[in-house]
């Protein structure tokens, strides 16, 4: 999608510190950390929110939970734990419409909130 910041991320026009990627998935840290660990974990399909996705969008659903894992092993998240948060839609806070979870670490966590 032309005006999609996350793909322009993806295909290299913006840059990022990239964390990991592989053929369909790319995470990077975000600007602005709630937490010590913040990484976005997007897929590189333009998929707007969870609530957009389709039957056909399950193979990247569902191998977006491995990508996660993945993520927060390299980060060193795997033995202390983590939080992944999807938002989906304005009021839930999704400002970038392009499907992504953060993984949030580094400390300990109270719910809700970080």
């Amino acid at each position: 999608m032309e005006d999609c910041i996350f793909c322009k991320i993806i295909n290299g026009e913006i840059p990022s510190r990239k964390v990991y990627e592989d053929d369909t998935f790319y995470a990077f840290e975000d600007i602005a950390p709630v937490a010590p660990v913040h990484v976005l974990v997007i897929p590189k399909k333009h998929v707007k929110s969870i609530a957009a996705l389709t039957e056909a969008d399950g193979d990247v659903a569902g191998k977006m939970l491995f990508a996660l894992r993945t993520v927060a092993e390299k980060l060193g998240l795997a033995e202390d734990g983590y939080r992944v948060v999807f938002n989906t839609g304005e009021k839930a806070g999704q400002t970038v419409h392009h499907m992504h979870a953060h993984i949030l670490g580094g400390k300990e966590m109270a719910w809700p909130g970080v």
